[in-house]
């Protein structure tokens, strides 16, 4: 697969929802070893609102999606996580503009803008044991793959999801 669509994303985001809905007191049990102990419930609040929200969402292009998405998530998720998940699709959002679909080098480009707004906003930065350490090496896999002369998206998705597994993996003990 060379392109993302519209529908690629939607269910993208779906997915990321029920996950979060599904894992909420594992969540928070992780966070619980260094926060409060919130971040699950704060992550399912926000995913279970935008799915509430889904068929007022503008769907119009993956932009003003995920915009949206972004705005969901900051108006129902209290303290930092709302505003820096909130920020981190809002920042996707900016980049590809009002594409209907997307390419690997759209994913790089937001992928990137997304973890550039997440620290500006949270004030972490790599190593301090945040999403960050999973997200960057996901993000430079993807950036690897956009330099080859096939742009295959499902083995970037599957190279970057390997990376961030191997990033977590390092930050454990």
């Amino acid at each position: 697969m060379e392109e993302l669509s519209m529908k690629d994303v939607e269910l993208t985001v779906k997915t990321m929802a029920d996950v979060a809905i599904a894992n909420k007191q594992y969540f928070s049990q992780l966070d619980s070893v260094v926060g409060d102990a919130d971040f699950g419930v704060s992550l399912s609040t926000g995913f279970q609102a935008i799915l509430d929200k889904w068929d007022t969402l503008d769907h119009s292009s993956i932009s003003s999606f995920l915009m949206k998405v972004g705005v969901v998530i900051t108006g129902n998720v209290g303290g930092v996580s709302g505003p820096i998940w909130g920020t981190g699709f809002m920042r996707a959002g900016m980049a590809p503009k009002d594409k209907t679909t997307l390419t690997l080098a759209d994913l790089v480009a937001m992928s990137r803008a997304a973890m550039e707004g997440m620290m500006q906003r949270g004030g972490a930065g790599l190593g301090d044991k945040t999403l960050l350490d999973a997200i960057a090496p996901a993000t430079d896999k993807l950036e690897e793959w956009s330099r080859r002369d096939t742009q295959d998206i499902t083995g970037a998705l599957q190279a970057a999801a390997d990376a961030a597994t191997e990033a977590i993996e390092s930050t454990r003990g």
